[in-house]
């Protein structure tokens, strides 16, 4: 009864389509589906009256909709505080042990950016999230479903990718530009659109690292023959669903108009340091840098350190925290001064730093390094003040 219904509507998915649902957002070559096509069905009878279109494999369009890929008011609204509130409400089919993996992935984008996802009380317009592998673009009005699952759409990336969608974000090998920095393989894609759209692309760089591109197998009709290629240099990795890219940080933090200084600091190791550095920060601003690494734990290191000194370290200051938010456990609580730095080892994979100056006196700042390994260095605590 399911598929005769189906067969009525005016817009249906195919096999192929099925197939890519659950594997394209791993990046995985499209093989047999390991999802359950009856969750699919009834979403989609659900919704045949209003007759939705499945654009690129996981993005569902009313129909007319494909020319508002640069619609302004698909976007989610920015409250006077600043913040862009995007409610959701998580269906309780989901394991306390997937919930935590939506909440930790959609923390990352709240960290980063000004859209904060809140869970959802009486809100009118709302993201529920539902099994599949699926979203619609933009903010469509009501409750719109955006579909997960594990085993298939769950990963960090994956996650963010979908709610991405929600947020107005197309593919990025989907850019109007894209041609020139991607070849497609038109011989040997088996299925799906690789077409173009005329994009916003915000005036940001093309990003090979984003969670929205697809990866370089998708829609391939045989193992090991790529459906994209990037150029001009075709070992560049695409499609990885680790968490966000700077780029797609920032390109939320442009399309939403948000005001934040944010990175993410995705490799095993690497360095970073304060704005200007080694000459003086500036005044009023609240930096953010989230360390991301795959595995391990990691240890950070001040290598120089130089801000305002005050009784309390309320002027300006770092701050450590053991995760990806303000909320998480704090491993080194406000530092001020001169001097160096103890060396700080989070418990996980994730570690954040803070760096908060006011509207006086400024100093030339800090540089720090970080890695998988770790070297004890003895502080100096009479250099510095500690709240």
């Amino acid at each position: 009864d399911h598929l005769r219904k189906l067969k009525m509507m005016k817009y249906f998915l195919l096999p192929s389509q099925l197939a890519f649902l659950c594997n394209f957002v791993l990046s995985k070559p499209v093989q047999v589906c390991p999802c359950s096509e009856t969750a699919l069905h009834v979403h989609f009878l659900h919704l045949a009256e209003s007759e939705i279109a499945v654009h690129e494999g996981d993005i569902l369009l009313r129909r007319g909709q494909r020319s508002a890929i640069n619609c302004e008011s698909c976007l989610w609204p920015k409250s006077q505080d600043g913040l862009v509130k995007v409610p959701v409400n998580i269906s309780s089919d989901f394991s306390l042990t997937e919930r935590s993996w939506i909440a930790d992935a959609l923390q990352e984008v709240s960290t980063l950016t000004c859209v904060k996802f809140v869970n959802r009380t009486t809100e009118t317009d709302y993201v529920y999230v539902e099994h599949g592998c699926w979203s619609y673009f933009g903010k469509i009005g009501g409750r719109q479903a955006v579909g997960l699952m594990k085993n298939g759409c769950m990963d960090k990336g994956a996650i963010q990718h979908e709610m991405n969608h929600a947020l107005g974000f197309i593919h990025e090998q989907a850019r109007s530009d894209r041609d020139k920095f991607v070849k497609i393989v038109w011989e040997h894609i088996m299925a799906g659109n690789f077409g173009k759209v005329k994009s916003k692309n915000l005036g940001l760089p093309y990003d090979y690292s984003s969670v929205m591109h697809y990866g370089a197998y998708d829609f391939s009709s045989a193992p090991g023959k790529p459906t994209i290629v990037p150029i001009p240099n075709p070992s560049v990795p695409i499609g990885q669903r680790e968490g966000l890219s700077n780029l797609d940080v920032a390109k939320i933090n442009k399309l939403y108009k948000c005001n934040c200084c944010s990175s993410v600091l995705p490799k095993p190791k690497g360095s970073f340091s304060s704005v200007n550095y080694p000459s003086p920060y500036p005044n009023n601003s609240n930096c953010l840098w989230l360390i991301r690494i795959r595995q391990s734990k990691i240890f950070l290191q001040f290598e120089t350190f130089d801000l305002q000194t005050s009784s309390d370290c309320s002027s300006d200051y770092i701050k450590v925290y053991n995760g990806n938010s303000k909320n998480s456990p704090v491993l080194l609580d406000k530092y001020c001064g001169k001097g160096p730095l103890p060396s700080v080892v989070a418990s996980g994979s994730t570690m954040l730093v803070e760096f908060a100056t006011d509207e006086t006196v400024t100093a030339t700042g800090f540089r720090a390094s970080y890695s998988q390994r770790f070297k004890i260095q003895v502080p100096a605590p009479k250099d510095f003040e500690r709240f």
